[in-house]
């Protein structure tokens, strides 16, 4: 290369770097900002809703929400501080007495539920007879009808199978 190719070189290089660096992190968020803004199709300039949540409107006059990693707001702590905040005034409380009632409202219904799914499991299991039910008549002449049949009531098991696992996982974190 020749000399003086290289100190044009170099000197771009610098002008470069040095273009980039004064402005910090804070140039980088800042494009960052922008690139996530174009991204989600913004018009106008973004506006910081919370933390790094930022709001703006789209050309086909929606608001696009979208977060910026790395951006939060001054002194939430990294969005601690909105879990802590107290509740505003008005808004409606319940005391304790009033939400264990619920709480017991919501586990004998889910008793409930889950009984009712214990009995309709033991329907459909006993419908699809591990695998063989005895085929209808008509499924004897068309052994496609038998096949869709079985598999609708294995299906049929498996989901009320489903259904009482969540269930009782539901009523152990409720415990």
């Amino acid at each position: 290369m020749l000399p003086g190719a290289r100190f044009l070189a170099i000197t771009w290089c610098a002008y470069a770097c040095c273009w980039c660096v004064p402005g910090g992190s804070g140039s980088a968020a800042a494009a960052t900002l922008a690139t996530r803004a174009k991204e989600s199709g913004c018009t106008g300039r973004p506006t910081r809703v919370e933390g790094s949540t930022y709001k703006c409107v789209t050309q086909s006059g929606y608001t696009a929400y979208f977060n910026v990693p790395g951006m939060t707001g001054e002194g939430d702590g990294g969005g601690s501080a909105a879990r802590s905040a107290p509740s505003p005034s008005g808004f409606p409380k319940v005391d304790a007495t009033t939400q264990k009632g619920r709480d017991d409202v919501r586990r004998k219904v889910l008793n409930e539920e889950l009984v009712a799914e214990q009995k309709l499991l033991e329907e459909a299991r006993a419908a699809y007879s591990n695998g063989a039910p005895p085929p209808t008549v008509e499924e004897q002449n068309v052994p496609q009808r038998y096949a869709e049949r079985v598999t609708r009531l294995r299906q049929t098991v498996s989901l009320h199978e489903k259904n009482i696992e969540a269930l009782k996982k539901e009523l152990a974190a409720r415990r």
